[in-house]
């Protein structure tokens, strides 16, 4: 019998395929003089090399051709649908390594709403909107730093101390009275991670990753949460723009590393392969099937 992340590993691209996110399509170029020529719905059909690897990885995978490709803001919606049936179908096994109650959700179409103010740490943003909404300069004064729009979030409850005293008396009701932790304190789910899913990476893209990582952690007020970003971007310099350096995202996980690696091996072009292996090596750059375990951290 095959690991469970291995086997969901398979389910995620299935569906992924299934929904009509990876598809393989025919483009005619703007040059009527040029030939057709098929293009997988990850890549940009105006670059070369990001046509040939997508191409590649498309049929690794066994993506089937379609007339047209979605809609670029319908192809994400089903790309962070995927990554959370993917999280949920492998992260909640892992009690062993992070014991615990979760809760893993796709709130990528609540974007009108602050979303996190639910959770902590970040319960002070509730009180932040409602004043803005009150007061609209106060928004204009703040600009969108308060302003955070999580694809992907992975939530723990909060304890009771019946289950935090199961083993031996840890706690009572004299100390330990504010952390979030603790039921009897506050009953909030608690952020444990933060997923950012870019089914394709542009430079506009890469920088939002960057901007809500870096407002994930201005706002907290406690533990920063993980902050990861799965792309299927097949492009080594496009995902170096978002991967390289350190300080705002943990990690970008890619869907399908392996392939990705092979194609670009395949395609020839040693500066795209160097890249590739240099976020590999550097720790910047992970499969998908490494973002459960990661998560267990």
């Amino acid at each position: 019998m095959s690991a469970i992340v291995t086997d969901e590993r398979h389910a995620f691209h299935q569906q992924l395929i299934a929904s009509s996110t990876l598809v393989i399509t025919e483009v005619q170029p703007k040059d009527k003089k040029k030939q057709p020529f098929d293009c997988a719905s990850n890549s940009d059909s105006g670059q070369k090399f990001s046509v040939d690897v997508g191409l590649d990885i498309a049929k690794q995978l066994g993506a089937s051709r379609a007339k047209k490709r979605l809609d670029g803001q319908v192809a994400g919606k089903r790309f962070e649908a995927a990554v959370q049936s993917f999280l949920s179908a492998t992260f909640l096994h892992l009690g062993a390594l992070r014991p615990g109650t979760w809760e893993i959700e796709n709130v990528g179409g609540s974007r009108g709403v602050y979303h996190l103010a639910r959770y902590e740490p970040y319960r002070h943003l509730d009180d932040l909107a409602q004043a803005i909404e009150m007061s609209p300069t106060l928004a204009s004064v703040l600009g969108n730093s308060y302003d955070i729009s999580p694809d992907v979030i992975v939530i723990r409850k909060p304890e009771s101390d019946s289950h935090i005293n199961n083993q031996t008396s840890v706690v009572d009701g004299s100390t330990a009275r504010l952390s979030p932790i603790r039921q009897a304190n506050q009953t909030h789910g608690i952020v444990h991670a933060v997923v950012s899913c870019k089914w394709t990476l542009r430079s506009d893209r890469a920088q939002n990753a960057r901007s809500e990582a870096l407002n994930i952690i201005r706002n907290r007020k406690g533990r920063t949460p993980h902050i990861a970003v799965v792309t299927g971007e097949p492009s080594s310099t496009r995902l170096a723009s978002l991967a390289l350096g350190t300080g705002d995202v943990d990690t970008v996980y890619h869907f399908a590393l392996p392939e990705l690696t092979a194609a670009t091996k395949r395609s020839g072009n040693s500066e795209a392969q160097q890249m590739l292996q240099t976020l590999v090596d550097g720790r910047r750059l992970r499969d998908i099937s490494d973002l459960p375990l990661d998560l267990a951290i």
